[in-house]
């Protein structure tokens, strides 16, 4: 559906936590009226958005309310009704990405089944709804049980060695994948608007948190020769190109120590691994996915100084109101950048917010991040007698 451009252009975001946030912050920025869809009225976007609707991102009634209130409709998440979305778009309203994307991407068999079809470099995989000692046998340990639907943050994977942890996998419909040798995990934004333009964001090198199993540190540019992060972005960019996709997409992917790229995973949206995008290239993810899914031209990618982004996870006892511990040190480390979310209440390993370190040197803002990383602790209020007199 063709989209004008204009003063004040309505654009709807269903989902309000701190991806919606925020886009609604750049949209705002842009000159759009902004509404959001949330459950929560505490919502981050909440305080951003013009416009709150209250209401389940599974209601009909709601979604249409979104989509008939705005010029153009995105999504923060992908736990999202999208059959009705589908139904949506098809009366004529402007959805993107496209709700038949995220059918692909939401069921993760699905999604690793189109991209094999089109060619992308992917795991071994195999269907396994029913998860049983003959099926791994057959298939061959080790290897990952992962969901098909709903995991995210770690949330949904389990790694199985041998038949001995069978007992422990995860019940509902799966896939099951080849258990790679992982030298490095690599990701990259991948911006594609309606006229068929593409813009890649540099390749960067995520180092996951292995108690929480999530995202902790994305380092820009990722430490990797160029050939490696040229295929990389070629692949990433061949991925989106087969679906199609309009707006912005986080593209997983596995350097294996055998020298193969393959890719894990694609979420449709802005993702935790272009944080760091704000400050430190000259278009930032969420400019990018406004202009997109806006039909306006892509902006350059160019990194402009190297930056360490940080995530900053609920401490592993913290529930409820949060309490911040060590931000006044930790904002006189040059070069940082502090984002935090306004979540209402934090829970262990929960991301609360980030940072972001630049430096002309990608190992000292490293350096810097861990430094910083020490300092930065996320309670809970009820935890705040046992930490009286530490720095705020």
């Amino acid at each position: 559906m063709a989209l004008r451009y204009h003063y004040l252009m309505r654009v709807g975001i269903i989902g309000g936590g701190q991806l919606g946030k925020m886009l609604a912050l750049q949209a705002k920025a842009m000159g759009f009226h902004v509404s959001i869809l949330d459950p929560s009225p505490h919502a981050p976007a909440a305080l951003i958005a013009d416009t709150h609707i209250l209401g389940s991102y599974h209601d009909i009634r709601k979604l249409r309310e979104i989509v008939d209130a705005c010029d153009i409709t995105t999504y923060d998440l992908e736990e999202i009704d999208a059959q009705a979305l589908a139904a949506l778009e098809a009366e004529g309203h402007a959805i993107a990405p496209s709700p038949r994307i995220l059918q692909i991407i939401q069921d993760k068999l699905t999604q690793k089944r189109y991209l094999a079809a089109k060619g992308i470099p992917v795991p071994r995989f195999r269907e396994a709804d029913v998860l049983d000692e003959a099926t791994c046998e057959a298939f061959g340990f080790p290897l990952v049980q992962k969901l098909r639907r709903g995991g995210y943050d770690g949330r949904g994977v389990m790694v199985i060695e041998d038949a001995r942890d069978l007992p422990r996998a995860l019940q509902g419909p799966s896939l099951i994948e080849e258990k790679i040798a992982i030298h490095k995990e690599l990701a990259v934004m991948v911006a594609r608007n309606a006229s068929g333009q593409i813009r890649c964001h540099p390749l960067v090198e995520m180092v996951f948190d292995p108690a929480a199993n999530i995202c902790d540190v994305v380092m820009a540019p990722a430490l990797v020769e160029k050939h490696i992060a040229e295929r990389a972005i070629q692949i990433a960019s061949d991925a989106i190109q087969a679906l199609e996709g309009v707006g912005i997409f986080g593209v997983e992917m596995f350097l294996a120590q055998d020298g193969r790229i393959l890719l894990n995973e694609i979420a449709p949206r802005t993702h935790n691994s272009g944080h760091y995008t704000i400050e430190a290239c000259i278009t930032d993810q969420f400019e990018q996915h406004l202009r997109a899914i806006a039909g306006l031209p892509l902006g350059e990618t160019d990194l402009l100084i190297p930056a360490v982004m940080v995530n900053l996870l609920g401490a592993p006892d913290a529930y409820g109101p949060p309490l911040i511990l060590g931000m006044r040190e930790a904002m006189d480390i040059s070069g940082l950048s502090f984002h935090l979310y306004g979540k209402a209440e934090t829970r262990p390993f929960r991301k609360m917010g980030h940072i972001t370190i630049v430096d002309h040197d990608v190992h000292r803002a490293r350096e810097k991040a861990q430094k910083a990383r020490q300092i930065i602790q996320i309670i809970s209020m009820s935890q705040a007698e046992k930490h009286k007199g530490a720095p705020a």
